[in-house]
């Protein structure tokens, strides 16, 4: 593997372009997050199709050609020094083959997103570039914690996260470490067998979800495992995972790490001995805390838990 590259630290001032590369965002959804990333000192740059709505099955963020648009001005543009998407949803896996680093590659940017944006950082770990999975400009009707933003904007600013997390009854104990790759678990999978899929071997998986029933779950599952994924990965951490079966909206954080989700996952890897760990705050939940893709990062899981970079 390539050495990875991480993007230089953001000084007071920097410009932070803001993209809607999939779902489609009302202004008033992404105020708050406008307002805070001034408050931190930075400048909000607004992309030309940020609140564009396009109907097609689906209400994207503006058709396929002006959600690219938007992502290459904000890659390719000397002046932006980092890229935070207004939201998730479905339509990034429309961009990559049109996706630029020309300038990119001379001048790399922070890419700030989770869910729908797991595409668009695999994409971007292809090209030994490294992101963070953190939280969107737009929050979940279930809220998100200030802290939540705060430690990504430490990352910006040349700082490497380590959490000490709760211990889980199902954790697999050990310590591990490699390069962190992963995000979304459907976006995992959608990828798996195409060019852009994460290489696994030798490295950490992070997987969370929403909204999935249990045998779909499951069947993501089993693409992993007859692709070889868990036979390749020195270790595992599990975020959230919420909406899961047929549950109705689970709206505060421990209702965040749905229980037979988490024995579903303990079954299909009952025959792995990797470190894993399960109860990660990260995902589509209220304390969503960042991570770095393509970063070495240390697991140590016994008595206690600790997740560092």
């Amino acid at each position: 593997m390539k050495e990875i590259i991480f993007p230089t630290s953001l000084k007071k001032g920097a410009k932070i372009a803001l993209i809607s590369p999939a779902g489609a965002v009302e202004e008033k959804q992404v105020e708050e997050g406008i307002e805070l990333i001034n408050k931190k000192g930075f400048e909000p740059v607004l992309g030309q199709h940020l609140f564009t709505k396009y109907v097609h099955g689906y209400n994207y963020a503006g058709t396929e050609k002006e959600r690219v648009s938007d992502l290459n001005w904000a890659f390719n543009d000397d002046e932006i020094e980092a890229v935070w998407a207004s939201r998730g949803g479905y339509g990034c896996q429309h961009l990559l083959k049109h996706l630029k680093l020309v300038k990119f590659r001379n001048h790399p940017k922070w890419y700030i997103g989770y869910s729908d944006n797991t595409v668009i950082q695999s994409f971007l770990l292809k090209n030994n570039f490294a992101s963070i999975n953190g939280q969107t400009l737009k929050t979940s009707s279930f809220g998100v914690t200030g802290e939540s933003y705060d430690l990504i904007f430490d990352i910006l600013k040349g700082g490497k996260p380590t959490y000490q997390i709760p211990t889980h009854y199902l954790n697999k104990k050990g310590t591990v470490e490699g390069p962190l790759v992963g995000g979304n678990l459907a976006l995992v999978y959608a990828l798996l067998g195409t060019s852009y899929s994460f290489d696994f071997r030798e490295k950490i998986l992070f997987i969370e979800e929403i909204g999935e029933k249990y045998y779909a779950l499951d069947r993501m599952l089993m693409s992993l495992e007859l692709a070889g994924v868990f036979r390749k990965i020195k270790g595992l951490i599990i975020g959230g995972m919420i909406n899961m079966g047929d549950e109705k909206d689970n709206a505060n954080y421990e209702e965040s790490f749905d229980e037979f989700a988490y024995q579903l996952i303990a079954e299909r890897l009952k025959k792995y001995n990797f470190p894993t760990i399960f109860g990660f705050p990260n995902g589509h939940i209220y304390d969503n805390r960042p991570l770095i893709i393509g970063a070495n990062v240390v697991m140590n899981i016994g008595s206690e838990t600790f997740v560092a970079f």
